[in-house]
């Protein structure tokens, strides 16, 4: 059986992949939270209250994930002040870091996303893709005219 293959990539911190990744694949739940965010948009807050609400789990296994996620910065925290019926009301969001987009982007079929949206990730993995390269090959010695002939032949 011979299935499409998507070139998935993901740029880890050197210091904590480990960490990361096991955050991320040893429970259901970061990748349900990160779910939400792409529903919510990319790079669009989600509201705690609102993961709670949305989520089967118990409000400190959700938090305890945000926690770690937020650690490891794979999402942001911040407060926001809200006024409600002469109150004032602090509400806590998250957004997607890069990291954090990488990794919601594992789970999204790419026919949910737009045209649009598309053409921004391929650039964006092309130029994140780039940097690491030409930093490599820089440490590693590699002729840039030698990554240029390699590239000028694939563009073909």
């Amino acid at each position: 059986m011979k299935s499409r293959l998507y070139p998935y990539v993901i740029f880890l911190p050197k210091g904590s992949k480990y960490e990361v990744l096991r955050a991320m694949f040893s429970s259901s739940v970061p990748a349900e939270i990160l779910r939400i965010a792409l529903r919510h948009g990319v790079s669009e807050r989600i509201y705690q209250k609102d993961l709670i609400e949305s989520l089967g789990y118990s409000n400190k296994t959700i938090i305890e994930h945000l926690k770690a996620l937020t650690d490891l910065g794979i999402l942001t925290e911040r407060m926001e002040k809200n006024e409600a019926s002469g109150r004032t009301i602090w509400l806590k969001t998250y957004r997607l870091t890069d990291l954090g987009k990488w990794f919601a982007l594992l789970l999204v079929d790419e026919e949910n996303l737009s045209n649009e949206d598309k053409i921004a990730i391929a650039c964006n993995a092309f130029r994140s893709y780039m940097k690491w390269i030409r930093e490599l090959s820089e440490r590693l010695g590699i002729n840039r005219s030698d990554l240029q002939k390699i590239f000028e032949e694939e563009m073909k």
